[in-house]
């Protein structure tokens, strides 16, 4: 058996779905569009993104001696349209991917023992990424001949649709690279369609500062007012982009149990997720993507879902959170459910007792936005919005 089949064979083994070879360099055009993403400002606050453009743009100038990428796949398919939990605004809708472990774990544990046994059986030196490195996976596993990456940019496989895991091992081994795959999306764009907030803006291209995934998961600080109504009871990620990709018609669902959904994160009920401290939440997640936000984050996506949903029972919880909670990052973003759940006596009457009580501007500017224009031109004594404040949601930066 040579190293090929040898290393497909253990990676098979182990519990990976996927495996394929490539070379380990990439295209000028890939680099190109990178540097143009962010050159356009769509990576948003992800810093990272562009002190790192020049290494994620080439593996081989993040690691000149590698010679062969293989690219490894594990199915997370949920074996259903997740699409159906937005039709019940009461529950939050948690992202197919953070329903149970963090894959990162998972997987690069798995790859750190196929690393090891090639190395003993094959020889040569070898680096492991799984998503938290400057690599560029989609298009590595793309020219590896995983899949394709969709208009929606991310990869599209023929036997497990939307729902794939990636990592690559990099390594001075030479192995007869796979041939690449080529694009199948053909006219279709339901993908681009079925973006709420329209991030995808052309095929191929995608805006961040609009992605309700960015927005709820990597963005620190409050979400832009404008885009809070298109989120629905998206609290963690969003999955749309994928759901509706008809490649998905050939998936299976997942049989590792690491990606099966938790009873408690499959449809959690939005009242009860309102009610964690930081110790609730680290204990509920514990093991989970979701920690890596903590609690703050979390909770001001919890707090726009409960704003969507017009569930007027979950009020008091909202009251209390809008004054109370220790986070001007959560109050801000409870005081903007208020003024979606209260009528405009209720919120009038907690303004006037709670607002001039607030020490944080960006909270005070929420208090302040939520007064119903139908009974004043403007709170008495108070703008709606600085500048400075409304020039970023016009940007639609978070």
């Amino acid at each position: 058996m040579d190293a090929r089949q040898a290393i497909t064979h253990k990676a098979h083994e182990l519990g990976f779905d996927a495996v394929r070879f490539t070379r380990a360099a990439l295209p000028a055009r890939v680099r190109d569009h990178l540097n143009r993403f962010v050159a356009e400002g769509r990576h948003a606050d992800m810093g990272w993104m562009a002190d790192t453009a020049e290494r994620r743009g080439d593996p081989q100038s993040l690691w000149p001696q590698a010679v062969t990428a293989v690219s490894l796949g594990v199915n997370y398919g949920p074996g259903h349209d997740p699409r159906v939990l937005q039709d019940h605004p009461g529950r939050g809708h948690i992202s197919v991917y953070a329903r149970n472990r963090d894959y990162h774990d998972w997987v690069k544990g798995r790859m750190k023992t196929l690393g090891q046994w090639m190395a003993s059986r094959f020889g040569g030196d070898l680096k492991v990424f799984v998503d938290t490195a400057p690599v560029m996976e989609k298009p590595l596993a793309e020219q590896a001949g995983l899949g394709w990456q969709g208009k929606h940019t991310n990869l599209v496989s023929r036997d497990f649709g939307s729902w794939l895991f990636l990592g690559e091992i990099l390594t001075t081994l030479e192995v007869e690279p796979d041939a690449a795959e080529s694009d199948h999306c053909g006219s279709c764009t339901r993908c681009i369609t079925a973006c709420p907030t329209d991030a995808i803006t052309a095929a191929g291209e995608i805006d961040a500062r609009l992605c309700i995934s960015y927005l709820t998961i990597e963005n620190k600080g409050p979400i832009p007012r404008r885009l809070r109504p298109m989120m629905g009871n998206r609290i963690y990620g969003c999955d749309d982009c994928l759901a509706v990709c008809p490649w998905n018609r050939f998936s299976l669902p997942t049989r590792h149990d690491a990606f099966k959904p938790r009873a408690e994160l499959a449809a959690p009920r939005l009242g009860d997720l309102a009610e964690l401290d930081d110790a609730a939440f680290r204990t509920l997640f514990s093991a989970s993507p979701i920690k890596r936000i903590g609690r703050d984050r979390f909770m001001r996506n919890v707090f726009i879902a409960i704003g969507n949903s017009q569930d007027e029972k979950l009020i008091p919880r909202v009251r209390k959170a809008a004054t109370d909670d220790p986070s001007p990052l959560v109050r801000g973003t409870a005081v903007w459910a208020l003024s979606r759940l209260e009528g405009p006596e209720g919120y009038i009457s907690i303004y006037t007792d709670h607002r001039d009580r607030e020490n944080d501007p960006i909270v005070q500017e929420e208090w302040d936005a939520g007064y119903p224009s139908a009974q004043a031109p403007e709170p008495p004594g108070h703008g709606i919005l600085t500048t400075a404040h409304h020039s970023q949601e016009t940007e639609g930066r978070g």
